[in-house]
């Protein structure tokens, strides 16, 4: 069996309960950035949030739901099932956060010259790496995009909830962890469909919360070996690459150059969602929703 170097990594340390629901913890970084993978800890995730679905109060009868304000439409995600992993050789044991605030994008370090036919066989073996050979749980990024601009779900747990994976050391808990496909060193393009849709999922999952992808968010550091002392809090970009919180050319140079379009983007993305909300559902004195608002 042929295994890839793998890009990243760290187990979480987090407080929150273990919930019956499909998912793992640990994951794989870089060969040479690898270090020893410390116990379970507490970490915290500083940026405000809100609750994942499951959690939401029920809207009152009659009531319309309200989505959040940066709201965008869910891109399409290939199920685990889609990609065919042994799911037995993962931990059953997902763990959540209260929400995402900020996005960690990574590159795979696998070969660019594949057939996207073939990814499935691709990320079957990056997750037969990291939860056999390295002992590491389940697929520790949260979602993985290849060349062609398909999104498939990485660590189970559930997409639209906030599954903790184990992406970014010291930085798992209250993020999301997406890998583009390949590598992504100097010179090497991005591909024009992969960057729109990193984009669009980046727009989609931080919107969940209502998180700004121009914004910031402050995060705090659970393990030493990151690039801040555990006990850090720290500011990063909504959506930031894997070596802003940790030591590590991860997601190459040319990905990472592109991060501020990707962010651009995704806050275009959650704007025209919200113009179309407002077109369907206008707020005015001859409006339904006006009417509610004027007699309040």
């Amino acid at each position: 069996m042929r295994l890839y170097r793998i890009a990243l990594w760290a187990v979480v340390p987090v407080t929150l309960p273990l919930l019956a629901a499909p998912a793992g913890v640990p994951t794989a970084r870089h060969a040479r950035d690898r270090v020893h993978q410390p116990p379970l800890s507490a970490g915290r995730f500083e940026a405000a949030t809100r609750p994942t679905r499951g959690d939401r109060p029920s809207p009152a009868l009659g009531a319309r739901p309200m989505a959040p304000p940066r709201a965008a439409p869910r891109p399409a995600i290939v199920p685990r099932a889609g990609w065919r992993p042994d799911e037995t050789k993962r931990d059953r044991t997902a763990r959540y956060a209260g929400g995402v605030g900020a996005v960690f994008v990574h590159h795979t370090d696998t070969p660019n010259d594949y057939d996207c036919a073939d990814v499935p066989r691709t990320l079957r073996n990056l997750y037969d790496g990291q939860t056999g050979d390295l002992h590491w749980g389940d697929m520790g990024y949260n979602f993985l995009v290849d060349r062609c601009g398909t999104v498939y779900e990485g660590r189970a747990g559930g997409v639209d909830r906030a599954v903790i994976g184990s992406h970014t050391l010291g930085f798992n808990q209250g993020t999301t962890g997406i890998a583009a496909i390949g590598t992504f060193g100097p010179g090497v393009p991005v591909p024009a469909a992969m960057e729109r849709a990193i984009a669009a999922l980046a727009a989609w999952k931080l919107g969940l919360g209502g998180v700004d992808p121009l914004g910031k968010t402050r995060l705090t550091s659970t393990n030493s070996n990151s690039r801040y002392p555990r006990g850090t809090s720290t500011s990063f970009d909504a959506i930031s690459g894997h070596r802003d919180g940790f030591a590590t050319n991860c997601p190459g140079e040319a990905l990472f150059a592109r991060l501020p379009a990707i962010r651009r983007l995704a806050a275009e993305l959650q704007a025209a969602a919200a113009t179309r909300r407002a077109a369907l559902h206008p707020v005015g004195p001859g409006s339904p929703n006006g009417a509610q608002k004027n007699m309040k």
